[in-house]
C-alpha cells in the first residue's frame, strides 16, 4: 500500500520526529511505500492567499501550482497516517493550513449541481487513516473540553475519507509528565499499529 505520512512538528530532535521515524520505519518493514511528508521540512506556506480563497469554488483554478504536487501526493494515497502533537485543543497550525489549501473543491469533494450544492466526497483512494498524536496534559483535561482533536481525526478525516474501517487514534496523554519508560512504550504502541496498517 502507498501510504503518505504527514507530519507536522518544527523541531527535528522532538518526540514528535520520534514517532514520525517509528511509523515511518514499521510501515517500511511492513512493505508498504511510505511517502513522507513532513511539513515544517518542505517549509509548507499554511497560509491561504486571498486568490486562492477568491478562487476557491473554482475547479479550473483552484489548485494552484504551488499546491498541485501535494494534491497528487494526496490522490496518490492508499493509506493516510498523520503524526502531530496536540496545541491547545488542536492540531498545529501549519497542519491546519495544509488542509484548507490542499483539501479544496474537486480534490476533497465536489458539490452536485443539484441538491442544492451537496458534497460529495473525492478521495476513495484512501482505505484507512491513523493519527498519531500527544498532548501535553492529561486526558481529564482534554476531555472537560470534549477533546476537539480526537473529535475531528474520528468524525471529520472519517468524513472526508471515509476509509474502510474507523479512523484509529493514538494519543500519549500526560506527555510532560510521562518517564522514558512510557515514552517508549507509546513508541513500542504505534511500531505495532503501524505494522498492522
Amino acid at each position: 500500500m502507498r501510504v503518505l505520512l504527514i507530519h507536522a512538528h518544527p523541531v527535528e530532535t522532538s518526540y514528535s520526529a520520534q514517532l514520525r521515524d517509528t511509523a515511518k520505519a514499521a510501515l517500511e518493514r511492513a512493505g508498504h511505500a511510505v511517502d513522507l511528508l513532513s511539513l515544517y521540512d518542505e517549509n509548507f506556506d499554511a497560509v491561504l492567499s486571498r486568490e486562492e480563497r477568491l478562487n476557491y469554488h473554482d475547479t479550473g483554478a483552484n489548485i494552484t501550482p504551488t499546491i498541485a504536487p501535494y494534491v497528487e501526493r494526496v490522490r496518490a494515497a492508499e493509506g493516510v497516517v498523520l503524526v502531530h502533537p496536540v496545541w491547545n485543543f488542536g492540531m498545529p497550525a501549519i497542519l491546519k493550513g495544509f488542509f484548507d489549501r490542499v483539501f479544496v473543491p474537486g480534490v476533497a469533494f465536489r458539490m452536485t449541481e443539484g441538491d442544492k450544492g451537496r458534497l460529495v466526497r473525492c478521495l476513495d483512494n484512501v482505505s484507512k487513516v491513523t493519527v498519531i498524536t500527544t498532548y501535553g496534559g492529561p486526558r481529564i483535561r482534554a476531555l472537560l473540553v470534549g477533546d476537539p482533536p480526537r473529535r475531528v481525526a474520528r468524525r471529520v478525516l472519517w468524513a472526508v475519507f471515509r476509509p474502510k474501517g474507523p479512523v484509529r487514534y493514538l494519543a500519549l496523554y500526560d506527555m510532560n509528565r510521562n518517564g522514558p519508560a512510557e515514552l517508549d512504550g507509546f513508541k513500542a504502541k504505534v511500531a505495532a499499529a503501524m505494522a498492522a496498517f
